[in-house]
């Protein structure tokens, strides 16, 4: 899924590991939107396509693109593997799960290596 919103050059790149994950991240879209924040949405997996994610984080900079905005569940991987690729800072999004509500999500974001920052965000 690939979704790009209003006619303004994009600036920050919203990404999630599944489509399950659109109903907490549509949320950053509509902030972007209301400060006039070109943005995009894309669903890459850290484990199901990370090639494309890959890509992705190591284009992202000569896009245009000065931040990226990066929701996951479970484990969590998506926020980290961004930030060890991109130069561009990071902002992880823990989005809730069913049997832990989350704190699988924050802890896997959190706990990242000084040398690959991710500013991390509340649960959902």
């Amino acid at each position: 899924m690939t979704e790009n919103h209003e006619e303004l050059p994009i600036r920050v790149g919203i990404c999630m590991g599944s489509d399950s994950d659109l109903p907490v991240m549509r949320e950053a879209a509509e902030v972007l939107a209301e400060f006039g924040v070109g943005h995009e949405l894309r669903v890459l997996s850290a484990h199901r396509t990370p090639e494309a994610m890959f890509d992705y984080a190591r284009a992202a900079r000569d896009r245009g693109l000065v931040a990226l905005i990066a929701g996951a569940g479970g484990a969590a991987h998506l926020p980290g593997m961004l930030a060890a690729i991109t130069p561009l800072p990071v902002i992880g999004v823990p989005i809730p799960s069913k049997h832990l509500q989350g704190l699988d999500s924050l802890l896997s974001i959190v706990q990242m290596p000084a040398s690959v920052p991710v500013a991390t965000m509340a649960i959902g």
